[in-house]
């Protein structure tokens, strides 16, 4: 990798820092996407309804809520190290909480190790990129940012194929309704192996998790000797506030995350009903769906490396309005095609997505001078569009209505839509006013 600046600070490469804590991207990339594809897969071994299933995302993106702002105030008052430290301790807490739940055989277990699991990532989250948005200049963070980003979704990518292959491909091929027909012991006793199967690419996570804490323990950081701000968090949001581009980042990070986690949960449910149309049975279907989303990714991680070259030559807040429209348009698609061109408009919306959280991160993050730290963690905090979102999709598909002959399944995918032209709209009253008005 050539250091050109883009990971040097005060004459000092920090490029083993930055392999380190990209390691921690790609990390949280795989808790990501091998959680998704479970909200099908909990509704099934619990015999729920999708509205219950997506209380799966609820847990995972609430810990990103709840912990943002404790861990800003943790690696205000500490180092960034730290924060990454601690954050994969509570990582591998919470993947290792997936054995006593599978015994205990509840699902509100489950809920809770989700829960723990994404405190660590909120942790991690709030002190990496920020981490990585001060190892250079200003001037080149979103770049960094990108480039960071793009090994995310190779985390991604690999938390698919284990959900695929080492989840639904092991779990029973008993259908939801034949399950809701079952009597009482035979019915724990296949929820017995589909958790058994469920919990084992966590506990090997956790393991992970623990062994690269040890690894970044034994590293000196050289950001480590930082001098931290003495400022009150009070004091620090007042100031926070006051930035528009910031205030406005939040916003639209919200949506985005919330456009994000809609898309890829229930590409699974879209995917079903349509596979299921075309003949074929319920598991069949949700293994193609889960090889569609598996496409998705590829296309996602391939597009995160060819926008952070785009932005080389077009400015990030332009090049993020334009793609949040494509996005929209290719939902448009989604929504009302009823067969496999459906499916197609809903894996291009991946290759959209790819730029946009980084994106918004670092326009957002713009101008914040030392309050940084803050900064970021509201960023973070604004993944709790990740629980808002799903609950709403996931109560559209449930009412199985029907309008001008589209299914709910379809319709709900509106919800994404709206979240995109939020981004939209960011995207370019932030280019207005970085490059036309040149005021915050």
């Amino acid at each position: 990798m050539k250091n050109n600046g883009l990971l040097m600070k005060n004459g000092v490469s920090l490029i083993i820092p930055f392999i380190m804590i990209t390691t921690c991207f790609a990390l949280w990339g795989f808790a990501n996407d091998v959680t998704t594809p479970l909200v099908k897969a909990f509704s099934k071994i619990f015999r729920m309804s999708v509205t219950e299933g997506a209380m799966v995302p609820v847990a995972f993106y609430l810990g990103y809520f709840v912990m943002a702002f404790p861990a800003a105030l943790f690696i205000q008052r500490y180092s960034f190290k730290a924060g990454v430290m601690l954050g994969l301790l509570l990582f591998a807490i919470g993947s290792l909480m997936f054995l006593p739940a599978k015994l205990m055989g509840y699902y509100f277990p489950f809920l809770l190790a989700y829960f723990v699991l994404t405190c660590g990532l909120s942790f991690l989250e709030t002190s990496c990129n920020p981490y990585i948005y001060c190892m250079g200049s200003e001037d080149t963070a979103t770049q960094r940012l990108n480039l960071a980003q793009s090994f995310n979704p190779i985390g991604n990518l690999i938390g698919m194929w284990v959900a695929m292959e080492f989840i639904q491909e092991q779990m029973s091929p008993m259908t939801s309704v034949s399950r809701q027909q079952l009597p009482e012991l035979q019915f724990n006793l296949i929820k017995d192996h589909d958790l058994g199967v469920l919990i084992q690419p966590y506990v090997y996570i956790g393991a992970i998790a623990l062994f690269l804490l040890l690894l970044i323990r034994l590293h000196k950081m050289p950001m480590d000797s930082d001098v931290p701000v003495n400022k009150s968090i009070g004091q620090a949001m007042r100031e926070l506030v006051k930035v528009k581009n910031y205030r406005e980042g939040v916003i639209a990070q919200f949506f985005y995350v919330g456009a994000q986690v809609t898309c890829w949960t229930f590409i699974i449910q879209y995917g079903t009903r349509v596979f299921m149309a075309e003949g074929m049975d319920e598991k069949a279907a949700e293994i193609l769906s889960q090889k569609y989303n598996i496409v998705a990714m590829v296309l996602f991680t391939v597009s995160r490396f060819i926008c952070t070259w785009f932005l080389k030559y077009i400015q990030a807040e332009r090049l993020l309005a334009i793609l949040a429209i494509i996005a929209g348009t290719a939902l448009m698609g989604t929504v009302l095609f009823t067969d496999r061109n459906g499916m197609y408009c809903l894996v291009a919306v991946s290759g959209c997505m790819s730029l946009m959280f980084p994106t918004i991160y670092g326009i957002a993050l713009h101008g914040v001078g030392e309050n940084v730290k803050f900064a970021g963690a509201g960023l973070i905090m604004a993944i709790l569009g990740g629980s808002v979102f799903p609950p709403l999709q996931a109560l559209i598909i449930d009412t199985n209505m029907t309008i001008a002959g589209l299914p709910a399944t379809n319709l709900s995918f509106l919800v994404p839509l709206i979240c995109f032209v939020v981004v939209a709209l960011y995207g370019h009253k932030s280019y207005v006013r970085q490059h036309i008005l040149h005021t915050t």
